[in-house]
């Protein structure tokens, strides 16, 4: 009985392996949307140039050795690198519940009882019984994937662990990238409290000198009063800079996964690296380079496999039941041959009537499909938009940056002449005040315009999906790897 038995199983399953093969997934298979991409970016030197800043590790774009440091210690201890990283191992375990699914699922079962039976249901009436009752099975139910329901629904799953691993991606991209302009704004906001308070000393050596006139009897108060505003109001933006400082500080400490404290310094901003060129590459490779658009796209594919699996539950599920094991009523006779017990059973079930059930389903995977589908184009217009606008701006602050420095050279040159022709006897004082008023906003701007260069560097190098082709592992020490 039990070779008999055996045979039938492998027979059955030969069969159900030979009507799965045979088989086909229901539903649209994912193929790319058209989308139109521009012949080259708005605002590059060289739209035709397959060369990319994207192609740079990092390390090769943001040079200074102290902001590297800080950079490593982020993605070691980032939280929200952590979050991303959970996600991913909790998509690729819903993967693994999908994919389960395409296997025999197989169990055990045993019981024991002891138990009165009614004098009027034996086969003796008049006479009750109390006995024994064991039992212990092994069971197999498989659902043979023949329209591929299992199968979409692991396409979908899978697709949303690959997109859940560029979110990942993403993160670690914005990351790098956070550290790095809020590194760029800190030592751009030391360089103004340096100017600020250059500036209150050279205010105050003017301040000190109309009093020493003015007691003296040869200046007037009024040059006093105007040397003491200046130095005022110079000094009042001191510890306003002061906290900025702390603030831009503690930033950077919740990047780092830190508590709050202090933040070493590298270059001066002025010193940081300047790439002479930043090509951003052909507009099409942003959809194979852009974390947020691969995503974009992942989750169309999981949207589009969820189409077929919808379709596949208006079809009937068709699967194989077994059981193989033994009942007797007493523990000794068990496991001898006469308490064998089996079973085999082909099964069907299907939908009848379920109130609309699965044709809005259907309907809610098709406009889900649509959304995503909108959202992917919506990301990919987004991701040319800003490579463009950063192309421009960073063109445009070289030419700001160009005339400002002009500027403050020109300030520069009319305090020294200020005080060349003060030192004559062929001016007061109140000439240099007002050549130092001038000077002091107008070298807070050039300071404001080189943090503005760097921080389109680093906005193009995030808009660009830079280091796409750096292996997770080169990033840094991540938290999952060993």
């Amino acid at each position: 009985m039990k070779l008999r038995a055996s045979s039938r199983l492998r027979a059955a399953a030969a069969l159900a392996l030979a009507t799965l093969a045979a088989g086909c997934a229901i539903g649209p298979n994912y193929a790319r949307p058209d989308l139109v991409s521009p012949d080259g970016h708005r605002g590059a030197i060289d739209p035709s140039q397959a060369e990319s800043l994207a192609d740079l590790a990092w390390w090769d774009v943001f040079q200074d050795p102290v902001l590297q440091e800080l950079v490593i210690e982020a993605i070691r201890a980032n939280p929200d690198l952590r979050i991303a990283t959970a996600r991913v191992e909790q998509a690729r375990a819903q993967t693994g519940i999908a994919r389960s699914e395409l296997f025999p699922q197989l169990g055990y079962d045993g019981s024991a009882e002891r138990a009165r039976v009614s004098e009027y249901t034996t086969a003796t009436p008049g006479r009750s019984r109390t006995g024994n009752f064991l039992s212990a099975t092994v069971g197999m139910a498989w659902e043979l994937d023949v329209w591929g329901r299992i199968r979409r629904a692991t396409e979908a799953a899978q697709a949303a662990l690959y997109a859940q691993e560029a979110t990942r991606r993403g993160v670690l991209l914005t990351l790098v990238s956070s550290v790095a302009q809020a590194y760029f704004e800190l030592r751009e906001l030391d360089l103004e409290l340096e100017i600020a308070r250059r500036t209150a000393e050279s205010f105050r050596e003017t301040r000190d000198l109309f009093m020493r006139q003015f007691e003296g009897g040869v200046a007037s108060k009024l040059e006093v009063q105007r040397a003491e505003a200046a130095l005022a109001q110079t000094e009042a933006q001191i510890p306003d800079l002061e906290s900025q400082i702390v603030a831009k500080e503690n930033e950077l400490c919740v990047l780092l996964g830190r508590n709050p404290g202090p933040i070493p310094r590298g270059a001066a901003l002025e010193a940081q690296y300047d790439p002479p060129a930043v090509p951003p590459g052909v507009p099409s490779t942003l959809l194979e380079r852009r974390p947020d658009l691969v995503a974009a796209e992942e989750a169309l594919v999981a949207t589009n496999a969820s189409i077929g699996e919808s379709i596949a539950d208006f079809f009937p599920r068709i699967g194989l039941t077994s059981f193989y094991g033994g009942q007797s009523l007493e523990l000794s006779q068990l496991a001898t041959a006469g308490a064998g017990v089996w079973s085999l059973a082909a099964v069907v079930s299907g939908p009848l009537f379920q109130g609309g059930n699965l044709f809005y389903r259907w309907r809610f995977s098709k406009a889900a499909y649509e959304e995503a589908l909108a959202a992917y184009e919506r990301s990919v217009l987004v991701a040319f938009q800003e490579v463009s606008n950063t192309l421009v701006a960073r063109e445009k602050l070289a030419l700001v940056r160009t005339d400002q420095a002009r500027a403050v050279a020109a300030y520069q040159e009319s305090v020294r002449l200020a005080l060349v022709r003060y030192r004559g006897g062929l001016s007061d004082y109140v000439e240099v005040l007002d050549a130092q008023q001038q000077l002091f906003p107008a070298e807070l701007t050039l300071a404001r315009v080189d943090l503005a260069r760097r921080v389109t560097l680093v906005q193009l190098y995030r808009a660009l999906g830079g280091g796409w082709g750096l292996p997770d592992a080169q990033w840094g020490p991540l938290p999952w790897t060993p």
